[in-house]
């Protein structure tokens, strides 16, 4: 895939929250019955429960830590609480759904705006000790990748969601 073409340059994911890395590991992720594809939308009644996670891999001694974070909030206009920390699971073994949560899941849920939500996978050197920071806000992939040394990603996506719309008319 084109660099200029590939959807987390086009979304500036990479560069707000990730560096330049290869793609090495299928990531599906899947609220209910939507799959996230890069850029889709999805509105936060879609993305209420915690989502489904699937890695690629048939190497058992293989484990990943997944990152969930806004980097839009509180707004994209003003992203004073970037990135925003919705989830964060350690210890994931290839080929298993996600279940080893370091910070549980928390519904995105903007007020303004359009915002991203973007998924970052890492392949760990191993079974680790990764400690939840203290607070959710202004939390930093890089420097939590770099922290526990994750390295690159080995995979990505993201989707931009919004709050839901009301009645679609004005008040009287």
């Amino acid at each position: 895939m084109a660099r200029e073409r590939d959807p987390l340059i086009v979304g500036r994911v990479i560069g707000d929250v990730l560096d330049t890395f290869d793609r090495s590991i299928p990531l599906r992720v899947t609220f209910t019955n939507r799959e996230v594809t890069n850029g889709c939308d999805l509105r936060p009644s879609h993305v209420a429960n915690q989502p489904r996670v699937e890695i690629g891999g048939n190497d058992l001694r293989t484990f990943y830590t997944l990152v969930m974070v806004d980097p839009d909030a509180p707004s994209p206009s003003d992203p004073t609480l970037r990135e925003y920390l919705h989830w964060l699971v350690t210890d994931i073994p290839a080929t298993t759904d996600a279940s080893q949560e370091m910070v549980c899941y928390e519904s995105p849920r903007p007020t303004v705006g359009i915002h991203r939500l973007v998924f970052a996978l890492f392949r760990q050197l191993g079974r680790q000790t990764v400690y939840a920071p203290g607070w959710r806000q202004n939390f930093n992939t890089r420097d939590f990748a770099e922290l526990y040394n994750l390295g690159l990603p080995v995979a990505a996506l993201y989707f931009n969601c919004q709050r839901e719309s009301g009645s679609g008319g004005r008040r009287r």
